[in-house]
């Protein structure tokens, strides 16, 4: 089958892909990188946004009233440019490339508050806020039975690590 491994969003590993061409870069996750325990992706990049790109936010909802067509996600730039299909595309490569990979996915750890990795938190439209929510792709791995865990969720990622190893 495959050694076990764990799809990690690519900011956290050091690559710059954030929105503003930086990184989230977490030790933690880039020595096991180095050692071959995650797959790093960035469903924005896998969408067609170039880095850095203008910041974007879900409106009216979350990642699931997006995929059901019922949200869209629009910069924030003062340019309100509807970027949902990047969004839904990079969410569907990833999910892809999850599928591809199987039962070797023990877990997707994704950068928390993100419109497109963020488990638990992503910020609201209109304010500089915080609401509960998912993103657009860790709704997608999450309805597809992905196990999803928070970028903020150290403990857990500490011991799937250490099974992995």
């Amino acid at each position: 089958m495959g050694r076990k491994v764990l799809i990690v969003s690519a900011c956290l590993v050091g690559f710059n892909c954030k929105y503003n061409g930086g990184n989230n870069s977490c030790s933690l996750l880039e020595e096991a990188f180095s050692k071959g325990l995650l797959i790093p992706l960035c469903p924005e990049q896998l969408g067609g946004l170039p880095t850095p790109r203008p910041p974007s936010k879900i409106t009216d909802g979350d990642g699931f009233l997006v995929l059901e067509g019922k949200a869209r996600v629009l910069t924030v730039d003062g340019t309100c440019l509807d970027v949902t299909d990047n969004f839904l595309r990079g969410a569907y490569e990833t999910l892809r490339a999850a599928e591809k990979l199987g039962e070797r996915v023990v877990a997707c750890v994704l950068k928390e508050k993100s419109p497109s990795c963020g488990v638990r938190k992503i910020y609201r439209f209109s304010e500089d806020s915080l609401k509960d929510g998912m993103g657009v792709t860790a709704a997608l791995l999450k309805s597809k039975g992905f196990k999803i865990l928070s970028s903020d969720d150290t403990e857990t990622i500490k011991e799937i690590l250490r099974e992995l190893r």
